[in-house]
């Protein structure tokens, strides 16, 4: 099939089968991330994900055997345009499409693969990270999780924390420490653990926006069974790296190939100063303010376009390399930038907080603004970040 015949086909399907309620901009409660927890405060968006996962546009890219499509590069970027131009959402997102699917891809059995990726492509399962420690954060290698071996399965026990989505989650992929004489690298495995049994405890830990998207993790003597073990006993330190270049591609926007910047969903600054100042002609009187929105639209621009070539340059798409550290260290400065700048055109209505004085849009500004403070530490914070890039992608020599 020709590019033009597929963009066709895309278009006149999108038109036929995405409801107008998952067009445009999601409310918090109606962000799909699927697994047996989830509920639809939209029930349109249930049949939103449903019609994408039968066509396997929820993992584009994934082999048709996995849920996938198996689509091109050139045939996922016309998809993602198609998206864009009617607004449509999203089906479905979440660290089984940005992390741990790519990674099996990577690292998994052919048995892992075949088991996991077709409940992540279709929605009937959700995943969560278990990866930082109260002792083990930005040096991840000094993580304590213990991981034993009992014969025909592991036995875990330890804590996690910073577990995005946990109280959601059906399955968590963790680090753990299977050899503790080891070496700090040495000794560390990638396991996958079902948390759906009684050792598994789970606490969300609230934060400041007032939402509680994190979690304390804690396992008590609960089973790992000996085929979830992806990659080299005693070798997962590799696997874990990798998934963290996944990771970080997802959360600068690099996966979507540039299609989507961070915290674009509120709408273009421009557009946002029309909205919130009543400007309809001329220009904000603010010379400051105006010299900073058009920088930030025009390093959102760039940025964008950086990502699209990088994208489209690469063999996999999505670039999962140490440049990637790259574009979430400047992905996640650039988008706390662009909230600020939103929060300085709305005035006095950014410090609601709740109310009727304040619109529902406005209320979700402040408290994303909040949230995007740990834009800049998920995935590893900035500073870890620009020492990768020096290490690396520069190769500095260390000081």
């Amino acid at each position: 099939m020709s590019l033009s015949t597929f963009r066709a086909d895309t278009r006149e399907w999108l038109a036929a089968n995405c409801p107008d309620s998952t067009r445009g901009s999601a409310a918090e409660d109606e962000i799909v991330g699927g697994g047996t927890r989830q509920t639809y405060a939209n029930p349109e968006a249930k049949l939103w994900l449903d019609r994408m996962a039968a066509k396997g546009w929820t993992a584009p890219t994934w082999p048709t055997e996995y849920g996938g499509a198996g689509l091109s590069k050139s045939e996922v970027a016309i998809l993602r345009d198609e998206m864009a131009m009617i607004n449509a959402r999203a089906p479905i997102q979440g660290m089984g499409f940005s992390m741990i699917g790519p990674t099996l891809l990577d690292f998994g059995t052919d048995a892992q693969k075949a088991e996991h990726l077709p409940k992540i492509a279709s929605g009937e399962i959700r995943w969560c990270q278990g990866y930082s420690e109260p002792g083990a954060g930005s040096d991840l290698a000094s993580l304590q999780t213990r991981c034993e071996d009992q014969g025909d399965y592991y036995q875990v026990n330890g804590q996690k924390i910073w577990t995005s989505g946990a109280q959601y989650a059906d399955w968590i992929f963790t680090l753990v420490r299977t050899d503790p004489k080891a070496s700090k690298h040495d000794g560390i495995s990638f396991v996958l653990i079902d948390m759906a049994q009684p050792g598994v405890t789970v606490k969300p830990i609230r934060l400041i926006s007032g939402n509680s998207p994190f979690c304390e993790t804690f396992f008590d003597d609960a089973r790992c069974e000996k085929h979830n073990l992806v990659g080299q006993l005693n070798r997962g330190w590799t696997v874990g790296k990798r998934l963290l270049q996944h990771e970080r591609s997802s959360i600068s926007g690099l996966a979507s190939g540039g299609s989507r910047g961070r915290y674009d969903h509120f709408g273009s600054l421009p557009d946002l100063a029309k909205k919130h100042l009543g400007l309809t002609c001329g220009r904000l009187s603010d010379g400051n303010l105006r010299r900073d929105i058009i920088q930030n639209e025009m390093d959102r621009k760039a940025f964008q376009l950086t990502q699209r070539r990088a994208s489209e340059e690469s063999e996999s798409g999505g670039t999962p390399t140490f440049l990637t550290s790259l574009f979430k260290y400047y992905g996640s400065e650039q988008g706390n930038r662009r909230m600020e700048l939103q929060l300085a055109l709305m005035g006095s209505q950014s410090m609601g907080w709740e109310g009727s004085s304040f619109a529902a849009d406005e209320l979700a500004t402040t408290r994303t603004w909040l949230r995007s403070k740990a834009s800049t530490i998920a995935g590893g914070t900035s500073e870890v970040q620009l020492n990768i890039i020096a290490k690396r992608v520069l190769s500095l020599p260390d000081a």
